[in-house]
C-alpha cells in the first residue's frame, strides 16, 4: 500500500510596508517646544485619509525683537513624501535657531516640515490619494492637505515663502525665485552659501525651464505659492537639492542657503527705508 506524505502548502504574503514615523521625526522638535521660550508647536490642523486621522504639523519660532514689524516667513517641506533631506533640513535648521535665536531676530518663521504626511509615511512623491500635491495649489484642489496649508497661506500674511525639494534629475544645488523683485537678490548669495557643500546646477535648461547660473525664474503652474491676488507680493524661492550627494551635505547646503535668506532679507528691510 502506497504511502503518500501530506503536504502543507504556504500562500505567500505580500511584505508589509513600513511606514515612516511622523510621530519619532519630529519628537525632538516637540520636546524642544515644550521648554523654549521661542518654540510653539502646533498640531491642531487635522484631516482624514483612507479612514486614519493625521495632523499637519506647524512649528512657529519667534526671534529676538528685532524692529517694530516682525517679519513673517513661511519655510516648507516634504510636500513630496520621497524628498526627506528638505524636511530633516528644516529640523536641524530649528535646532541651530534654538541654539543661536540672534540668526532669527526680527522674524516670526513659520515651519511646516511634512507638507505630505502619507507621502512620507509611504515614501512616495504623492499623497496616498494618488495626487501630486504640488500641481494642486490655487485650482479649487479637493485635497485636505492644500486646502490646509492655503489657509495658512492666507491668513499668515507672509513676507516670503521658502520651499524645499529634491529634484531627482539635477546635477546640482539650485534656486527658483518668484514673487517680489528683490527675490533675485536673495538667491544668489543663498547659492554661493550652498556652493560651500554643493556644486551648483550649471545647465541651461533645468525641469524644462531656462535656467542661468543655477537661477530658475519659471515654474510649474499649481506650486505651492503665495495666494494669486495677494499684494504686496512676498518674495518666494524654491531650494532644489540633486539626489546623489551624501544626505548630510544636502542638509547642511539648505541650512546655510536659509540662513543666508533671513540674513540678506533683515539688512534689505532695514536699508529700505534710506532708498
Amino acid at each position: 500500500m502506497p504511502i503518500f506524505a501530506s503536504q502543507s502548502r504556504t500562500i505567500a504574503q505580500p511584505p508589509l510596508v513600513r511606514r515612516r514615523s511622523i510621530a519619532d521625526l519630529l519628537a525632538p522638535l516637540d520636546q524642544i517646544a515644550a521648554h523654549s521660550p521661542n518654540l510653539v508647536a502646533n498640531h491642531e490642523a487635522r484631516f482624514e485619509a483612507g479612514g486614519e486621522t493625521y495632523t499637519l504639523p506647524r512649528y512657529l519660532f519667534v526671534g529676538p525683537r528685532g524692529g517694530d514689524t516682525p517679519i513673517r516667513v513661511g519655510i516648507f517641506a516634504g510636500i513630496h513624501g520621497d524628498e526627506p533631506e528638505g524636511v530633516r533640513a528644516v529640523i536641524h535648521f530649528i535646532k541651530l535657531l534654538e541654539a543661536k535665536p540672534e540668526l532669527a531676530a526680527g522674524y516670526y518663521l513659520s515651519f511646516y516640515p511634512v507638507c505630505n504626511p502619507t507621502g512620507f509615511e509611504d515614501g512616495t512623491r504623492h499623497s496616498r490619494s494618488g495626487k501630486d500635491l504640488n500641481r494642486e495649489f490655487w485650482g479649487s484642489s479637493n485635497e485636505p492637505e492644500v486646502r490646509l496649508l492655503q489657509a495658512e497661506l492666507t491668513s499668515r500674511s507672509f513676507n516670503g515663502i521658502i520651499s524645499l525639494h529634491t529634484d531627482d534629475t539635477s546635477a546640482g544645488f539650485y534656486g527658483i525665485v518668484r514673487g517680489a523683485t528683490l527675490t533675485k537678490h536673495l538667491i544668489e548669495p543663498a547659492l554661493q552659501a550652498a556652493g560651500k557643500f554643493l556644486p551648483r546646477d550649471p545647465r541651461s535648461i533645468i525641469d524644462g525651464f531656462q535656467a542661468r547660473n543655477g537661477v530658475v525664474r519659471n515654474a510649474y503652474d499649481g506650486v505651492l505659492s503665495a495666494p494669486p491676488k495677494v499684494r504686496p507680493r512676498p518674495f518666494e524661492i524654491i531650494l532644489e537639492t540633486p539626489p546623489t550627494p551624501p544626505t548630510f551635505l544636502k542638509e547642511c547646503a539648505f541650512v546655510a542657503a536659509l540662513k543666508t535668506i533671513l540674513t540678506e532679507y533683515r539688512q534689505f528691510i532695514a536699508y529700505a527705508p534710506n532708498l
